[in-house]
């Protein structure tokens, strides 16, 4: 039986064609293709690759005409150095938060919020953060892969412990 007869005996499982137990959840411009490596996947993971460092020189030339810009308002020395030490610190803080968000989930998501702003305006870290995950996975996919096999193996554990018709058991003698 060839792969696409037992996705598609997979699908029939249960009416409507999705597969019984736990699905795997999507990665952003990557879908579901994390799961089987299939549908382009390495086209994907370079191109997010390229994306993302293309995102990153783009947002430093913003970044760039930001600065000249202060440098023509004469504001001073210090203004020009405070504003480079923010963009510098917060993108740093933003790439390890995001290399973090891809190998585990936040311990607390209200904090993760309000680093929100932050990892905005340190885009640059996230960014790069994209860039170099692409080298090794798709960003997320340890994750994500690890939840979804113990999901599915939780499944099929439930699964083979339900198996027969209860009511045949035979019940223990009392005494």
């Amino acid at each position: 039986m060839s792969d696409e007869e037992q996705t598609a005996k997979d699908r029939s499982a249960e009416p409507g064609g999705t597969p019984a137990g736990p699905q795997p959840e999507e990665i952003r411009f990557f879908g579901t293709t994390w799961v089987e490596h299939d549908g382009q996947y390495g086209l994907r993971r370079a191109g997010v690759a390229v994306g993302a460092l293309a995102a990153a020189a783009v947002g430093c030339f913003v970044l760039r005409f930001a600065y000249q810009g202060l440098e023509i308002a004469e504001v001073g020395g210090l203004v020009n150095m405070l504003v480079v030490l923010m963009f510098a610190v917060c993108s740093a803080i933003a790439f390890r938060k995001t290399w973090e968000g891809f190998v585990r989930r936040p311990a607390d998501p209200a904090r993760e919020d309000s680093l929100r702003s932050l990892k905005m305006i340190g885009f640059i870290g996230s960014l790069l953060a994209y860039f170099f995950r692409c080298f090794v996975e798709a960003p997320g996919e340890k994750l994500r892969r690890a939840e979804y096999e113990t999901a599915r193996s939780r499944f099929e554990k439930r699964r083979g412990a339900r198996t027969g018709n209860p009511a045949a058991r035979k019940k223990p003698k009392r005494k």
